[in-house]
């Protein structure tokens, strides 16, 4: 079975997205100490900014799940330990490179005082909980996928435990969480496992209609992706369940908007979801046998995610440490430590227009090296090792 083509478009075009955020996080003047989602502070664009890659993080994991179904049945004589043990072993290397590269990427403090369990931790857990399942129906996975989407905001209003042990297997299934365990290491729950672990099992459910003629699964697309975002609409317009956070009117008719548009990421609320999905599922709708220039260019960003999602941390990282030492800072000045990226106390980074100017940069200097890693794959489909990266 050949490589599906809106898969690697969509995948492509939410991690050039996914770059926008991180280059605001790591080098917007204001990232720090200003709430691009908080209305009484931020401006419309950097409301937006940070809105937009609110479809990232859903996305990818919604598609990790079809694409470890399609790689399962793309393997005819595959048996089910061997299935299993590619999503084990998957699993244990993305949690390995949350816990050493990718954190050191986000931070780059040598010491580690900080690890952020977020979104390439989840994914291998959740592979690894998905090895346990490889042999339950598509159905039965859907079904308890969507069990966890509609219904953990019910946990989460929970008051949390009071033993420390408690709350800590709370925080990790269900709700973000800040924990100390010594002066110099503090373990962050950025992405709890079971509220991503449902969008995971929704995206192998939902692998099987990959294998449907093309006009069938663009017409299934488009009316899941029309029902999702009318479902979002009515239940946020109710404003009683879905979201923690509550629409309200605000000081102008865009405000409201925004105010209606600001659903919650941490834990993925169930209104996050549908309004992130839906829009999913309209693309793959609207990019179903459309190729041309610039879809063929985003796609080759998703052929291959993790290797982009590596190197292009370490690349922002390194350009903030430029800019600052431009601007004036010395190696003194540099902050590390928890939510510290290294960036000086002393007001240092750009404005917004520069993060964009740097973001567009950054994502046509990945171009040729996703290209280049693209085509080794291809050309070494025999090394198993590299559907590793």
């Amino acid at each position: 079975m050949k490589r599906i083509y809106s898969i690697d478009f969509i995948r492509g075009l939410v991690m050039i997205i996914m770059a926008l955020d991180h280059s605001r996080d790591l080098l917007h003047v204001h990232s720090i100490d200003q709430n691009p989602t908080d209305l009484s502070t931020t401006t419309p664009i950097l409301f937006f900014t940070r809105w937009i890659t609110h479809l990232c993080a859903p996305i990818f994991v919604f598609l990790s799940g079809t694409s470890a179904f399609l790689s399962i049945k793309n393997q005819p004589d595959q048996d089910t330990r061997t299935s299993r043990r590619f999503l084990l072993t998957r699993g244990l290397w993305l949690i390995l490179l949350e816990f050493t590269i990718v954190n050191f990427a986000i931070w780059y403090d040598i010491h580690f005082q900080l690890e952020f369990l977020q979104v390439i931790f989840t994914i291998g857990f959740g592979f690894i909980l998905l090895s346990t399942m490889i042999k339950v129906p598509p159905k039965i996975l859907a079904m308890i996928g969507l069990i966890l989407i509609f219904g953990h905001d019910l946990i989460t209003t929970l008051p949390p435990p009071a033993n420390p042990v408690a709350r800590f297997i709370t925080s990790f299934l269900f709700a973000p969480g800040l924990f100390p365990i010594t002066s110099h290491l503090t373990i962050f729950v950025g992405y709890p496992a079971l509220p991503w672990f449902g969008i995971m099992l929704t995206g192998f459910a939902c692998g099987q209609l990959f294998w449907l003629p093309a006009p069938q699964r663009k017409k299934i697309f488009w009316q899941t992706g029309m029902a999702v975002l009318i479902l979002f609409v009515i239940l946020r317009y109710i404003n009683i369940y879905g979201d923690p956070s509550k629409w309200s009117h605000q000081k102008d008719a865009l405000f409201t908007f925004l105010s209606f548009m600001n659903v919650s990421k941490y834990p993925p609320s169930l209104l996050y979801t549908l309004v992130t999905l839906g829009i999913m599922f309209l693309l793959l709708a609207v990019m179903e046998n459309v190729t041309n220039p610039f879809t063929r260019v985003i796609s080759t960003y998703g052929k291959v995610p993790l290797f982009y999602y590596l190197i292009h941390w370490y690349v922002l990282h390194t350009i903030m440490l430029i800019v600052v030492f431009a601007q004036g800072f010395h190696a003194a000045d540099l902050q590390f430590g928890a939510f510290l990226f290294g960036r000086p106390k002393s007001p240092s980074g750009l404005p917004l227009a520069g993060v964009y100017g740097i973001w567009f940069g950054v994502v046509c200097l990945m171009y040729p090296l996703c290209r280049w890693y693209s085509a080794y794959k291809s050309a070494h489909r025999d090394n198993k090792w590299l559907r590793y990266l």
